[in-house]
């Protein structure tokens, strides 16, 4: 399970055969079932084959973090929100203010049941099979940016695989820097749950 031949296989059929047949039109809980054996088998490599420890990352510099956190968050709250502005106005902040139980709750099951999976999936796992294999960082952080794009190709919209490409370039970035699952799984909840809080969750596939 750890020559090269083998990760490769392993690599299409997870990041891009799965993806991409979540896209076509067939039963639900047959893409349920494929994502949950999928997950499972990560799981089980990262634990039996990589020996992955899931402790916390000891990495100190959280003022740094949260200074380029914030940094980025800001950028990211000017331009969605004139986007939002100009393109939906109807949609802006309307589930904070109407529904603001319902926005707790989806930020919470947001947050622990979808961007901590997915950090395991597209930084954790993704940095510990496939970094031997790639003598250039920046490619694998470019590679990893594509797939986790086409991760979202199901939602059908432009819009949201640009985003999430752009996402995934910094998601891996910090990844590649702190080692943290943790960490990269709070910068992905923030950003997340702003593009939610500021109107643009029925694009993500957010309840509305």
């Amino acid at each position: 399970m750890k020559s090269s031949t083998f990760k490769l296989s392993e690599f299409f059929f997870i990041f891009i055969l799965i993806p991409v047949s979540f896209a076509l039109p067939y039963a639900p809980f047959v893409k349920l079932g494929i994502g949950i054996i999928g997950f499972i088998y990560i799981l089980y490599v990262l634990i039996k084959v990589e020996k992955e420890p899931f402790k916390v990352a000891p990495y100190l510099d959280w003022k740094l973090f949260w200074k380029q956190t914030l940094v980025k968050l800001i950028i990211i709250i000017s331009l969605t929100t004139l986007f939002v502005w100009i393109t939906n106005k109807e949609a802006f902040f309307s589930v904070l203010l109407n529904k603001p139980k319902l926005w707790l709750i989806i930020l919470f099951i947001y947050s622990v049941f979808s961007v901590y999976p997915q950090e395991l999936v597209y930084r954790t796992f993704f940095f510990k099979r496939y970094e031997s294999l790639f003598k250039n960082g920046h490619q694998l952080i470019f590679l990893n940016a594509i797939v986790f794009s086409l991760g979202h190709i199901f939602f059908k919209n432009t819009l949201v695989i640009i985003l999430t490409f752009l996402g995934g370039l910094l998601f891996a970035f910090t990844f590649t820097k702190t080692k943290s699952t943790i960490l990269v799984s709070i910068e992905h909840a923030i950003y997340g749950s702003w593009l939610f809080t500021v109107g643009m969750g029925a694009m993500l596939g957010f309840p509305t």
